[in-house]
């Protein structure tokens, strides 16, 4: 994705299983290789971090 990825949009590489497609890959971009997923951030389960990341993005969206 050269032009970046808008905030709830999923990225292009995900399986219909939410996994990445190209990990072990060298075109995995460096941003979600060097990605550590947290408990405080990723929770217990998917849909807690789902929950988590939107409310994050909320905080944290600014407006042109």
């Amino acid at each position: 994705m050269p032009q970046g990825k808008k905030a709830g949009v999923a990225c292009v590489h995900l399986t219909d299983e939410f996994a990445c497609k190209l990990f072990q890959d060298p075109r995995r971009p460096d941003c979600c290789a060097a990605f550590q997923a947290e408990p405080s951030v990723c929770g217990n389960d998917r849909d807690q971090a789902l929950i988590r990341l939107q409310s994050l993005e909320d905080e944290t969206l600014t407006t042109p």
